[in-house]
């Protein structure tokens, strides 16, 4: 069984955190270079932007949950993956610098006709996303704390016991652009790194 869904979903209430077409999102924030940031501590103030032109992961889980910094609350749909490939890889992050201004980084990996991005226990924290997706054998409306598909709920999240999730054996996202507040992998091997710190926006999209 296969599903797709196209569109994007921006959240503004944690209650509406889980909708089909969102399964889609969050898998492609593969992009980050920002280690392991995991919602048990603290997310800084600045969201990143991803895009990626494929993403095909295997093992896949999707719930809501809340992260949390001085900036505030975030309510984020957080996807987990057992194991992620990516293709071409592009993730920015604005700073803005007192007088000095904006400063932009922004890292690229696994460009076409080279080696991927690989990741193993990818998990992504996000709010926005527009992407295709197709799941292969997915069951939406599973327990959270029930699912056997994907890596579970990443320890340490603040998420409703037995809320709503979502749950497939493999996913494929194309044409991807997210926004993310945090990530987290087991590994994460980015083929071709490149990075550049410019000053002034210079974003992934």
């Amino acid at each position: 069984m296969e599903s797709v869904a196209r569109g994007g979903t921006r959240w503004k209430r944690f209650a509406v955190v889980m909708v089909p077409s969102v399964a889609a999102t969050a898998a492609i924030g593969v992009a980050l270079s920002q280690g392991a940031l995991a919602a048990s501590f603290s997310v800084s103030g600045q969201q990143f932007k991803v895009t990626a032109d494929q993403l095909d992961g295997k093992g896949f889980v999707q719930y809501g949950a809340l992260d949390s910094g001085k900036s505030g609350n975030h309510p984020v749909a957080v996807v987990g993956l057992e194991s992620a490939k990516i293709t071409n890889l592009c993730q920015s992050v604005v700073v803005p610098v007192p007088v000095f201004g904006d400063v932009s980084m922004t890292l690229k990996a696994g460009a076409k006709g080279g080696p991927r991005v690989e990741a193993k226990k990818l998990y992504i924290d996000a709010d926005d996303l527009k992407a295709d997706a197709t799941f292969t054998n997915v069951d939406i409306g599973v327990s959270v704390d029930q699912t056997t598909k994907g890596p579970g709920p990443s320890k340490g999240d603040k998420y409703a016991p037995d809320s709503f999730a979502q749950q497939a054996d493999a996913v494929k996202f194309v044409d991807v652009k997210q926004r993310a507040w945090a990530t987290t992998a087991g590994t994460f091997k980015l083929s071709g790194l490149g990075m550049s710190v410019k000053k002034g926006k210079h974003e992934c999209y």
